[in-house]
């Protein structure tokens, strides 16, 4: 599968929304080879050596970029992304990957998918996702992982100047697998953060993103983020659990020093710290590159990760990138039914 698509010029707005789910991709590459495996200090550089729990090839991205393909794809089509054609379609995408592309999969993200996979088909799949997510959360079962973080970066791309809208569309594409409010509202902050690195050409949208949260949930997000800020990446060991997920891939961000005119540094010494938090790597390092890729754009990705980076459904990092900018241009996109 190849997209074609031309090169933004290095620090355009279009540059930086190339870089989100190539970014993403990157990072979850880097981060394969060392999931819960024993974690890396500072005197190993992660490389894209493959292996892991799939096994994986060097440079292939696991489900995290798996499961945002499914979203881009959809948002290729869809401007209404909030609508019922796109929610069917990302549910039938999700099933698809289930069947064919799964290369690893989340325990809740399976039994919700497994759930509504006789759905499969009908007008009636996406509700069937969403209640099969509800009903699980509701029982009781732990329903806050970072199963619907790790690929909701894209969402981004389809709400660049509407970041309402954009907040509307993150907490509902974790609801459809993940139905805890904690698991939105880390979708919320993080997709927010990326709309407006894009945007702005910086990193502080994912504070702004607090104002998005319900009231009387921002104080304690924002005292999550202090922590985050204070702490490194590996502090939170946890990061299968959502709220660490992100203070792990936010640590990685914020706490790498930014090298005066070269953002490709900070770029891949942010993605390293973030596969240093261990754990879940391969997920907090997508988590991270997402923002990374949409704060210093494609441009910023350096050359052997862009050459090596690929995976489901036989994209390379090139078609990542086209794939990207085609969501933020609106080319190929339906009408709204709404304007």
């Amino acid at each position: 599968m190849t997209i074609d698509a031309d090169t933004p010029p290095p620090g355009s707005r279009l540059d930086r929304a190339a870089g989100v789910l190539l970014g993403a991709a990157c990072g979850d590459a880097l981060g394969v080879p060392y999931e819960f495996a024993a974690r890396l200090d500072e005197s190993r550089t992660p490389e894209m050596v493959g292996g892991g729990l799939g096994p994986y090839a060097p440079g292939e991205y696991s489900d995290d970029t798996q499961m945002a393909v499914c979203l881009a794809e959809a948002a290729l089509k869809h401007t209404d992304m909030a609508g019922e054609a796109a929610r069917r379609r990302v549910a039938e995408a999700f099933l698809r990957w289930r069947r064919e592309g799964a290369t690893d999969i989340g325990m809740q993200t399976s039994a919700v998918l497994d759930a509504a996979a006789p759905a499969s088909g009908t007008p009636e799949v996406a509700e069937a996702m969403f209640t099969a997510a509800r009903r699980r959360y509701e029982s009781g079962v732990p329903s806050a992982g970072n199963g619907s973080l790790m690929r909701t970066a894209p969402l981004a791309l389809s709400f660049l100047d509407d970041p309402e809208g954009l907040a509307a569309a993150a907490a509902l594409y974790s609801d459809i697998t993940h139905a805890d409010p904690l698991a939105e509202e880390a979708c919320v902050l993080w997709c927010e953060g990326i709309r407006h690195a894009v945007v702005h050409g910086g990193f502080g949208g994912v504070r702004e993103g607090l104002r998005l949260l319900p009231e009387d949930h921002r104080a304690r997000w924002a005292g999550w983020l202090d922590e985050a800020e204070s702490r490194p990446p590996h502090a939170f060991e946890n990061n299968g659990f959502v709220v660490m997920a992100l203070q792990a891939a936010w640590s990685a961000v914020a706490r790498t020093q930014e090298p005066e005119g070269r953002p490709e540094e900070h770029f891949r010494l942010a993605l390293e710290a973030a596969v240093r938090a261990g754990n879940d790597t391969d997920t907090v390092a997508a988590i991270a590159g997402g923002l990374l890729g949409a704060r210093w754009g494609a441009s910023a990705v350096p050359p052997d990760f862009r050459s090596a980076v690929h995976g489901w459904p036989g994209l390379t990092g090139a078609d990542l990138a086209a794939m990207a900018v085609r969501i933020a241009t609106g080319e190929g996109q339906a009408p709204d039914p709404r304007r």
